[in-house]
């Protein structure tokens, strides 16, 4: 008989993690969500950017919640400062001498794709640039290097001088 996702979720309670071991989360909602196999490669630039922007977003909630309970109107400042085009476009430049020739690739494909919006609050170079990264976020989760990817945004938030001051 098949589970409910309601068991599978209690029994596998507390057992996802993005290290060895056990299953990483893209992998986790692959099972619960019987998604199909999709080459992250074939998505285009945007799609990547997409889902990217998502889990970029994430990983600075959670490194802001992190560092203490306290208003979320301050948190958020705090995160709308490192999510935006221009944190994103810096980042990735000071990260880019780190890349693989994989991972500059999936960069330029992303920073070269023409979207239909357009920069709001940024510059067109920076917002291209932020598309490319964003990109790369979203083929490192994809492609389940959650280890790699939190490695390039460790780097590049110290490289920003987040980490500066703790």
């Amino acid at each position: 008989m098949e589970k409910s996702v309601r068991q599978s979720r209690e029994e596998g309670a507390g057992t996802v993690s993005a290290g060895s071991g056990s299953s990483s989360l893209p992998a986790y909602f692959k099972e619960t969500f019987h998604l199909r196999e999709v080459d992250p490669a074939a998505y285009s630039p945007l799609v990547l950017a997409y889902i990217g922007d998502a889990v970029y977003e994430v990983m600075i909630r959670t490194r802001v919640v992190n560092q203490g309970n306290t208003q979320v109107s301050k948190m958020h400042r705090h995160d709308a400062g490192l999510v935006k085009a221009e944190a994103q476009a810096r980042m990735i430049r000071l990260l880019e001498p780190d890349l693989t020739e994989e991972e500059e690739a999936v960069y330029r494909r992303g920073r070269n794709a023409k979207s239909a919006s357009g920069a709001k609050n940024a510059s067109v170079i920076d917002y291209r640039t932020a598309t490319g990264f964003e990109a790369l976020v979203g083929y490192l989760y994809l492609t389940e290097r959650l280890d790699r990817l939190a490695q390039l945004v460790g780097i590049g938030l110290e490289r920003i001088g987040e980490f500066d001051g703790e």
